[in-house]
């Protein structure tokens, strides 16, 4: 079972649709995102590769049960955090209400990207292996589209394979690199393949003025 908390039904709406209506109806936190070391170990990770400490506007697409989203809420002024499943949104909703700077809503990827708001950080985490290859570059294109000047891009993806997986996440990775982006960071372990992006061309030191 990989370790992912997204969800899309992009490919097959029906099918996928049921898959997460069982999963949902067993538990609120399917893949063990608030119990699991490796799921903490693996947020700590991202959370550390960030290139600044805050952002003014964050958007995480399918948060799932949202334990990501909590911690990226401690980060950004404001938070859009969406996801497909209604089980799952209701589930983010409630672990974030007591952020009032964070909006939790119902989206399908990509068809329902926010195309008219701007965001400095966007954090693709266990989301674009469920989708085919195009919709892989039609997110990528959101993204870029949607990205600050100023503005920071995430992916972090589960490597092995599994069943329902649509896109390798090597494959996702080429796509958003693909964007022209410069690399801050890459960090590559047997479980997951972590990168991350910005607009400006300087490194974290530079940024702080160190060098």
């Amino acid at each position: 079972m990989p370790s992912f908390h997204a969800h899309t039904a992009a490919d097959h709406p029906e099918s996928g649709q049921r898959y997460f209506d069982d999963i949902y109806a067993q538990q609120d936190d399917p893949y063990g995102l608030r119990t699991r070391w490796y799921e903490r170990r693996k947020r700590d990770v991202l959370l550390a590769a960030l290139p600044r400490p805050r952002f003014r506007r964050g958007y995480e697409p399918g948060c799932g049960a949202a334990e990501l989203s909590a911690a990226l809420a401690t980060r950004c002024d404001a938070l859009l955090c969406s996801d497909f499943h209604p089980r799952a949104v209701a589930t983010a909703a409630k672990r974030l209400s007591g952020h009032t700077h964070v909006r939790v809503e119902q989206r399908t990827l990509p068809q329902d990207w926010p195309a008219a708001e701007r965001f400095d950080l966007i954090v693709l985490s266990e989301v674009s292996y469920f989708l085919p290859r195009i919709d892989v570059a039609r997110v990528a294109h959101c993204c870029t589209a949607t990205l600050a000047p100023d503005g920071v891009l995430v992916a972090c993806d589960w490597r092995p394979d599994f069943e329902g997986r649509r896109t390798a996440t090597a494959e996702v990775h080429r796509v958003l690199e693909g964007l022209g982006l410069y690399r801050v960071v890459r960090h590559e372990e047997d479980d997951f393949l972590l990168h991350v992006w910005q607009r400006e061309r300087r490194s974290v030191a530079q940024q702080e003025g160190v060098r």
